[in-house]
């Protein structure tokens, strides 16, 4: 058996297992063919999987390639560069760029050529600069592309491959079983060469959904992903892949065939990059979130979507209960996976992933608050035809404002309180830029588009933002350098490693939110303490189990604990990492 026969059967022992769950027998072993075809001048000389794709040193920054601009500069992914270099070179460690591809709608969302940058964004050596100095994590819009791309034209021409790419349904089509992201309708009128069409849309009529159930999708997109790790991604963000496949009579999300296709594309990964993570975004209640790590075979990382609103809860109602009961289920990732932690993101606060997770009354208190400090609620359509909140669209830095009372002089305290507990949670930290900044509501974008997501998605003016960087006084410059200072204290410690250990603590006052990190190798302990309050909280040091062997002091405030049986007196929103070993 020649070198190459040998390889392709290996191959097909690890991937037509997969294709047989998602196409029929007739298709395999084409299938098979093709993909060995175009994979087998790329593949790694080790298909074993890399344990150690993160560490705890790891930080994401998730930035739009213009959140950051200046005037006359026609390569705003050049300035972008230049802001990450002087102000986060010692504290971030990957770059999360958000499409940068040509699009014609929702901020990129609807790709137009996912193998170009966008020219209003600049070009690949821009992105290989940013790259050169950070780990970087690329999009790829997975389930749906632009009603301008080309095989979209195609399609309405009547040729190929576009013609077969897409997914037509009668109009009189019953789709009540499937779930909304959106309020828009789902189906899609177009005029084609041969006649009026319905073609299925998810999320807009300007985005319209692939049909993956032909192969030659799938291909399109394996392709499209060794281009991104050529081009030298390390993280690779599978968007929107909850709703990859369709089958009608079914709500058409998170179907089997949909996590088939994620374990395809992590096996195929792992031939070509070990060291390359697979990412989905699937903004759904928690227990659908948790099923795309499968069997420790499907994702690398889940974004940990039920975070954001149960801390922002927590600080707006100055009690942990809610937060505690679910990190306390929340089980500890798979060997090779992570969780992905964040607080705000380019989209709103999803309030999907908190259904069943708080208490009513305090999920209506949420809302009210959030519209009461400039928030907008966004909505989807249900089965039923009624309309339910989708997410809620605000600056974190906004949505710090005060509590469930009104607001307080206690903002900059509570923002930093918020992102310091998202940091310490077991899972990988990713900071969204304008959170960063401590960047209030954009209310004018919201006027200019009628997008309400437009409220955080501010573009900087670079020499403005300079001059507050450089007022030690500014809002801007205090956070910053706080939240720097933290992270790069984070980022030292082997017990906020994204796989050690954590154990939810029960202090008797609900008002301090407390757990246990402990390295993978016990050398050491961090008990992460947090006051959601805006007053002054003491905990009883006996209830936590600082062993008298070793010296014990708070990471953050750089004070030793003279006596470990005594009180520890919190101010508002203070959080301290008390710890065994520096």
């Amino acid at each position: 058996m020649s070198d190459r026969d040998k390889q392709f059967k290996y191959f097909s022992m690890r991937i037509k297992p997969l294709l047989e769950q998602i196409y029929d027998r007739e298709t395999i072993e084409t299938l098979l063919e093709k993909l060995f075809a175009l994979l087998k001048d790329n593949f790694a000389q080790s298909w074993d999987e890399d344990l150690n794709k993160w560490s705890e040193n790891n930080v994401q920054l998730i930035t739009y390639g213009d959140s950051v601009v200046s005037n006359g500069e026609d390569h705003p992914l050049l300035t972008l560069a230049c802001f990450l270099e002087k102000y986060l070179l010692d504290t971030i460690t990957g770059v999360h760029i958000l499409p940068f591809f040509p699009y014609s709608s929702d901020d990129g969302f609807a790709v137009i050529d996912y193998l170009e940058v966008n020219p209003e964004l600049g070009d690949w050596e821009d992105i290989k600069r940013i790259d050169s100095k950070f780990n970087l994590m690329v999009d790829l819009v997975i389930n749906h592309i632009s009603s301008k791309h080309a095989w979209f034209e195609q399609f309405k021409q009547g040729k190929k491959p576009g013609c077969d790419y897409f997914i037509e349904v009668d109009s009189k089509t019953d789709v009540s079983d499937v779930v909304r992201p959106r309020s828009t309708p789902l189906l899609t009128k177009v005029d084609t060469v041969n006649g009026e069409k319905y073609v299925w849309s998810t999320f807009s009529p300007d985005q319209i959904d692939v049909n993956f159930s032909n192969p030659d999708v799938l291909i399109e997109f394996i392709k499209i992903i060794l281009f991104y790790v050529e081009v030298g991604a390390k993280l690779i963000r599978l968007d929107a892949v909850g709703f990859l496949w369709k089958h009608l009579g079914t709500s058409c999300i998170h179907l089997s065939q949909t996590h088939y296709v994620v374990r395809l594309l992590r096996e195929i990964l792992q031939m070509v990059d070990p060291s390359v993570a697979l990412i989905t975004e699937t903004n759904v209640p928690n227990r659908e979130n948790l099923s795309y790590f499968g069997n420790r075979n499907e994702a690398h990382m889940i974004y940990n979507f039920s975070l954001p609103p149960l801390l922002l809860n927590a600080l707006l109602q100055g009690k942990s209960t809610h937060l505690k009961t679910w990190m306390m289920r929340m089980p500890p990732v798979p060997i090779g996976c992570a969780y992905f932690n964040f607080t705000a993101s380019h989209d709103g606060i999803g309030m999907r992933p908190a259904e069943g997770l708080l208490a009513e009354d305090e999920y209506h208190v949420l809302l009210k608050t959030m519209k009461q400090f400039g928030g907008k609620i966004s909505m989807r359509k249900k089965a039923d035809g009624t309309e339910s909140p989708y997410e809620v669209n605000i600056s974190w830095f906004d949505a710090m404002k005060g509590t469930a009372k009104g607001e307080d002089e206690w903002q900059i305290e509570r923002l930093i309180c918020s992102q310091t507990i998202m940091m310490s949670v077991e899972g990988i930290p990713a900071f969204y830029i304008h959170t960063l900044l401590a960047t209030p509501n954009h209310h004018e974008d919201v006027e200019k588009t009628g997008k309400n997501r437009a409220i955080n998605r501010r573009k900087w003016n670079y020499k403005e933002l300079e001059e507050l960087l450089s007022d030690p006084h500014s809002t801007q410059s205090s956070v910053l350098r706080e939240l720097s200072r933290r992270i790069q204290i984070r980022r030292r410690q082997k017990a906020f490693h994204p796989n050690a250990t954590q154990y939810t603590l029960h202090p008797l006052n609900t008002s301090i939110f407390a757990f246990w990190r402990q390295s993978i190798y016990r050398e050491q302990s961090i008990f992460c303490i947090n006051n959601l309050s805006n007053s002054t909280q003491q905990l009883r040091l006996s209830d936590l189990n600082l062993y008298d062997t070793r010296d014990w002091c708070d990471l953050i405030s750089g004070e030793p604990l003279e006596d470990i049986d005594g009180n520890f007196t919190l101010k508002p929103y203070q959080c301290a990492w008390i710890t065994n070993e520096l």
